[in-house]
């Protein structure tokens, strides 16, 4: 019996043993090796650059995308020396331990698409791993079911307890909630709704104390009178702070926490809330007397402080914080919700909830606002700007950029759902449908006629939109149209929706670390406007707009590419008679968008000129700057027209470009797979990625002779785009040359 290639240790060493010749390899007796660290460099000696590492069961060749092993052992009678299997296998290894300077030019991209591991117990998104069955376990009650978890998040419940409460052992008590007698339960207001606890588990690896239990109120229930929409800065807003630090001489950027902050607000009317008595720790129990105080099978609960869940537990907050640093000199700025500066200090902050994204000139003026702070809250201070809002932030002041990413976001979501990454890499997040030709390409898109799911499967599909949405808007953009499309459909949808799902979590666990990069740049907000017709089922048109900071663009020079601060992807909620139309449509939309963003800079201290605005229709073009006479354009949309009248403020300068340099493009249709491929390190940053979008030449360009144009314009020859394919060095350098003339 040959031995299994699992059964083999790590320290055995199949060439140093004379007895194993090459018939017991090919009878399976030898485990298949491999050269570890095969590399001359650094410290490594002869000896270690030809040490063979046997190949076992936990180098899991499904790892690289291999598919799995067809047996145990080689068999004697295959004349094959090695299978596919261990010889694809041995080539991963090779790629993924190898030194960046002997690796192939054509397994670059092989190596960045390499599965990244992470500890199992980071992994587990909303929730924790069970250590004995690995299973994903989100309640509370499931927690204390296993023995080997139950000591631990007990001892987590009684600090969450204690800290709500009056404190317990070590933990300092806030005050925000009191256990009610039996008498005083009798005199709850009968206006008031006694609603449910809900208890939240979580393993925050990044935090000082990682096991975290949060209990939440059932807010569904409460009725509050009052105000309840509380200003905080989005993600647009965040993005340019990000973007203007990098762009202010000096400018450095941390973040700030501030703990407890929705368990430190008084509340003139109190509510209600009762909990099960099996939930308590005993120790719980015994320091507060809960025994006596139970009230059919429940605990009553007072809550005389804002706690999470409140519906007014933010705008009660958010108020009295803006009250404390009023005092102080911060203020709000009027025109963008959520963005915060001194009256005199070069401080400026976005605050989201209790997470402050501080940029600052001079240490000591930001130490001014974490002193302000200090006052009343409890702040956990990060100098090196790394983490915002769960947004990893990789700073290089020096040569001007910042990485934005959220690494182990996808593989969290894609843990929870048990999806595992495909054995063929997924390349194409949404599947095209059939490219028509001819007067056929102006047919609207078909509807999807496969069978309607079951209300699981619609919570599942509409669990995953949910999941990735922030991803899509905050980081990985090539994401959006799937997402736009599976959205409009996850009120009814059907098993096609359900394989287009499956197909984006493919994509996602092909490529789950997807990275923006921001460069310092003039504070230029450009914006490129497109639309595709008759692209969504029921004649519907797309719309699409892809907003960067740069510098006003000239004609004949490359376009200083920059990260996205916001890309939309949207379905018109008119039908658009013709492309024009949908053109105009996605025009206004991104215009409207992009005059809140030049509030913003402007406020920022970015004075900003008429924003360019790039179109690659023109008739849209003519319409807006009123250069062609509107005859049937009369019967548009009377909204649109707004374009004209920004074009006359001087806020806008719309200006026809060839589709070849509209960025904007990539979000409004779905495309195939090729496509996909070359176009992905223009949108997320990767070691490909352009510093310049490349100038193409317009169709009116194209007179007698073709040759006279160069290999930007010539398909039929070159099939060279700026966009669809990545230039050369070369074909940088020669396009950055200024043109003659």
């Amino acid at each position: 019996m040959g031995t299994k290639q699992g059964d083999h240790r790590e320290d055995d060493n199949p060439m140093g043993e004379e007895s194993r010749n090459h018939e017991d390899v090919l009878n399976g007796t030898v485990p298949i090796f491999t050269a570890k660290n095969q590399s001359s460099c650094g410290d490594q000696s002869e000896s270690d650059y030809f040490n063979p590492v046997p190949i076992t069961q936990d180098d899991d060749p499904q790892a690289n995308g291999v598919t799995g092993w067809n047996n145990d052992r080689i068999s004697f009678s295959t004349p094959r020396k090695f299978s596919n299997d261990a010889l694809y296998h041995v080539m991963g290894k090779h790629i993924e331990e190898c030194p960046e300077q002997f690796i192939p030019k054509s397994f670059a991209s092989a190596r960045e698409q390499m599965e990244v591991q992470i500890p199992l117990e980071e992994v587990a998104g909303a929730g924790v791993v069970n250590p004995e069955t690995g299973e994903t376990l989100s309640k509370y009650e499931q927690l204390l079911k296993v023995p080997a978890l139950k000591k631990t998040w007990t001892s987590a419940m009684c600090k969450e307890l204690g800290r709500l409460a009056q404190g317990f052992g070590d933990t300092q008590g806030t005050d925000t909630i009191r256990f009610m007698t039996i008498d005083e339960i009798k005199e709850i207001p009968k206006n008031k709704t006694v609603t449910y606890a809900r208890i939240v588990v979580d393993y925050r690896p990044q935090k000082e104390d990682p096991n975290r239990v949060r209990i939440t109120v059932g807010g569904n229930l409460i009725n509050y009178d009052g105000e309840l929409t509380t200003r905080t800065a989005d993600l647009v807003t965040s993005k340019i702070l990000w973007n203007s630090t990098l762009s202010t001489p000096g400018a450095r950027y941390m973040c700030a926490d501030v703990k407890n902050f929705y368990l430190c607000t008084p509340m003139d009317d109190p509510e209600y809330m009762k909990m099960k008595i099996e939930l308590f720790p005993e120790e719980i129990i015994e320091q507060y007397g809960l025994r006596e105080k139970v009230y059919k099978g429940f605990v009553w609960i007072k809550i005389i402080r804002t706690m999470y869940g409140l519906p007014q537990a933010g705008i009660l907050s958010n108020k009295l914080l803006r009250k404390r640093l009023a005092k102080d000199g911060y203020f709000e700025l009027p025109h963008t919700p959520g963005l915060w500066k001194h009256v005199c200090r070069p401080v400026w902050f976005t605050l989201v909830v209790d997470d402050f994204g501080v940029k600052y000139v001079g240490e000591e003026n930001a130490k001014h606002l974490m002193t302000s702070l200090r006052k009343h809250y409890e702040v956990e201070e990060d100098w090196t700007g790394g983490l915002y809002c769960g947004i990893g932030l990789n700073w290089n002041y020096d040569q001007g950029f910042v990485d934005t990413n959220m690494k182990k976001y996808t593989l969290k979501n894609l843990r929870k759902y048990d999806h595992e990454k495909p054995r063929k890499p997924q390349d194409c997040p949404y599947l095209p449908y059939p490219k028509k030709y001819g007067a056929a390409a102006q047919e609207v898109t078909p509807e999807d006629t496969s069978p309607p799911l079951d209300q699981e499967g619609k919570k599942f599909v509409q669990k995953v939109v949910g999941s990735f949405l922030y991803l899509a808007r905050a980081v990985d953009s090539t994401i959006l149209m799937a997402l736009n499309a599976i959205a409009n459909e996850q009120a009814n949808p059907t098993e096609m929706t359900r394989e287009r799902i499956l197909q984006l979590l493919d994509y996602l666990a092909t490529h789950p670390d997807a990275v923006v990069r921001f460069y310092k740049s003039d504070m230029i907000l450009n914006v490129h406007s497109d639309a595709s017709y008759l692209s969504a089922p029921r004649a519907r048109s797309r719309a699409a707009g892809y907003f960067f900071l740069g510098s006003i663009p000239r004609d004949g020079y490359p376009i200083a590419l920059n990260g996205a601060i916001q890309v939309i992807c949207v379905l018109l909620k008119c039908v658009a008679a013709s492309a024009a139309e949908a053109e105009l449509g996605a025009l206004f939309l991104n215009a409207k968008e992009a005059k809140i963003m030049r509030l913003t800079l402007q406020e920022l201290g970015h004075p900003q000129p008429p924003t360019p605005i790039h179109i690659d229709n023109s008739t849209t073009v003519g319409i807006v700057n009123n250069t062609v006479k509107r005859q049937k354009s009369r019967s548009m949309e009377m909204r649109y027209f707004w374009l004209l009248d920004g074009e006359a403020q001087k806020q806008f300068r719309f200006k026809y470009h060839p589709g070849q340099e509209i960025l904007a493009d990539y979000p409004t249709k779905a495309h195939p797979t090729a496509h996909h491929r070359m176009i992905r390190p223009l949108y997320l940053h990767t070691k490909t990625s352009p510093r310049f979008l490349l100038r193409a030449r317009k169709p009116s360009e194209r007179r007698g002779c073709v040759d006279k144009l160069d290999s930007t314009y010539v398909r039929t020859l070159r099939k060279y785009s700026p966009i669809v394919h990545l230039p050369t060095l070369a074909q940088q350098q020669r396009q950055l040359a200024p043109p003659a003339g």
